[in-house]
C-alpha cells in the first residue's frame, strides 16, 4: 500500500533526479549508484529511473541509465 508519504517522497526524488540529469547532460548511473548519490533504496530510485524513461527524459543504456537527448558521446 502506497502511503501519501511514500508519494510524497517519490515526487521529491523524482524532481531531483531529473534536476541532476539537466545540470549534468553527461551523467551515467547504475541503479545502484544512483541510490547512493541521492541516498535512496535501490527499488525506490529503480522506480523513479523508470517513470523518467516512460516520460522519455531518460534512457538506459546498458546497466546505465542517461539522458534520451544525449548523444553517442554520452553513451
Amino acid at each position: 500500500m502506497t502511503t501519501v508519504a511514500d508519494r510524497d517522497t517519490d515526487l521529491e526524488l523524482l524532481v531531483r533526479i531529473h534536476s541532476e540529469y539537466l545540470e549534468m547532460p553527461g551523467l551515467q548511473l547504475t541503479i545502484a549508484q544512483a541510490a547512493r548519490l541521492w541516498n535512496a533504496d535501490t527499488a525506490r530510485t529503480a522506480q523513479v529511473l523508470e517513470t523518467l524513461i516512460d516520460a522519455s527524459f531518460l534512457r538506459r543504456v546498458g546497466n546505465r541509465y542517461v539522458r534520451a537527448d544525449c548523444g553517442r558521446m554520452c553513451a
